[in-house]
């Protein structure tokens, strides 16, 4: 059986947040850094929003620093613990995270960072997190699912959740940052080598995502919901498919810098192709989530880092319909662009607000234990069928 044990079984000591540390702490930080770029991607401009958005950036770019600190201490005074987090079967999908807000800050960098740092500063910045973003997101995403096909206890159909696309999405992160940096290459073979391996990424996470998705889908028809505490995972869904929209914008935006026509011509018209019709299944899918998430809150959705699912998936429906806003000129985008950003601003606060007041000052209720095997302890003190449990306000 894959157990993480509690901290009595290891020898290891301590209490407070560095003790319980997770990968999905740095939720955190995609969730901020996304307001930020999400802002500076919009179909409108004013002073204030591109001050805010800075300032966001700044946040972001502090978090990031001090949670890569403590993940830092945390294997260094829990080494157990941390080592066998990628062996639980829920949690070490979050290991895509880490990669992600690398990411999530290098994007922001690279649209904010020039009237701070500098441009050309942002550009060395943006280019580093990159491809430390890059190559740890490639990682995770061959390594969890490798570790799910042959570490992992087998996995009952109704597991699936959310939480499995945390380690396939990183590369699409990756295509959509990489078309910001295409500008910034090279010209010749190097611009086009970088240009078709974000499209190459863009397949990777893609097609792997639609695999997980209708495995997600098909649970929730034959299976139930599953334990209020994990509902909030049903928005990750969004965000293979809003980062989706997103790099084919931005890769359509920038083909005619790496591509001739028509091929440039090609990638510009496929934004549009490609974005416009799974923009809808995107609504269709933030509608069925909203309506799961209102009914489990009307009997109690208690707060975990599960609530960050409300936020940077939701950045990328707002990054992805303003690639559509600027490709088609349309009004409908525009306006949605913009409800839908007021929309993650107000998620955020709220998320962030109780992350500091229940998930950063108060312990967490009772040692955590993920298992591999065997029944789960849910919220209301029942078992759970194969549904992993991080107990307290600290874990997913």
């Amino acid at each position: 059986m894959n157990t993480i044990p509690t901290r009595a079984a290891t020898g290891e000591h301590g209490t407070g947040v560095l003790a319980n540390l997770t990968p999905n702490w740095f939720a955190s930080v995609m969730g901020t850094g996304i307001v930020a770029t999400a802002a500076l991607s919009l179909p409108v401009r004013s002073a204030g929003l591109r001050l805010f958005a800075t300032a966001v950036w700044v946040l972001a770019v502090l978090l990031l620093v001090v949670l890569t600190a403590a993940t830092v201490t945390h294997w260094r005074r829990h080494p157990r613990t941390a080592r066998r987090h990628h062996l639980d079967p829920v949690m070490a999908h979050f290991y895509g995270a880490p990669p992600m807000a690398l990411m999530a800050v290098g994007a922001g960098t690279l649209l904010a960072g020039p009237t701070v740092i500098g441009t050309r500063a942002a550009v060395a910045g943006g280019w580093a997190l990159w491809s430390a973003g890059t190559l740890a997101g490639l990682v995770t995403a061959v390594a969890i699912p490798y570790l799910q096909f042959t570490r992992h206890e087998t996995v009952d159909p109704r597991s699936a959740f959310g939480g499995w696309l945390m380690a396939v999405v990183p590369p699409m992160v990756s295509a959509s940052t990489g078309a910001l940096l295409v500008p910034y290459t090279p010209a010749g073979q190097p611009r086009l080598t970088m240009y078709l391996a974000c499209y190459a990424m863009f397949g990777i996470s893609l097609l792997a995502s639609l695999v997980i998705i209708s495995m997600i889908w098909a649970r929730l028809v034959h299976h139930e919901i599953g334990p209020a505490r994990m509902v909030p995972t049903l928005w990750i869904v969004l965000g293979p498919l809003g980062q989706s929209i997103t790099a084919a914008s931005l890769l359509g935006g920038v083909a005619a810098n790496a591509l001739p026509d028509p091929y440039a011509t090609a990638m510009a018209a496929f934004a549009v192709l490609y974005g416009v019709p799974v923009w809808g299944f995107t609504l269709l899918w933030a509608a069925l989530a909203a309506a799961v998430t209102i009914r489990t809150a009307r009997h109690h959705l208690p707060f975990s880092l599960t609530w960050w699912s409300f936020t940077f998936p939701v950045g990328t429906v707002v990054t992805g319909t303003s690639g559509l806003a600027l490709h088609t000129g349309a009004a409908l985008f525009r306006v949605c662009a913009v409800a839908l950003y007021a929309a993650l601003v107000v998620a955020w606060a709220v998320v962030g607000a109780r992350t500091l007041r229940d998930g950063v000052f108060r312990p967490p209720a009772r040692d955590t234990v993920l298992s591999g095997s065997g029944p789960r302890t849910r919220a209301d003190g029942r078992t759970g069928s194969r549904w992993a449990w991080a107990a307290g306000r600290n874990s997913w």
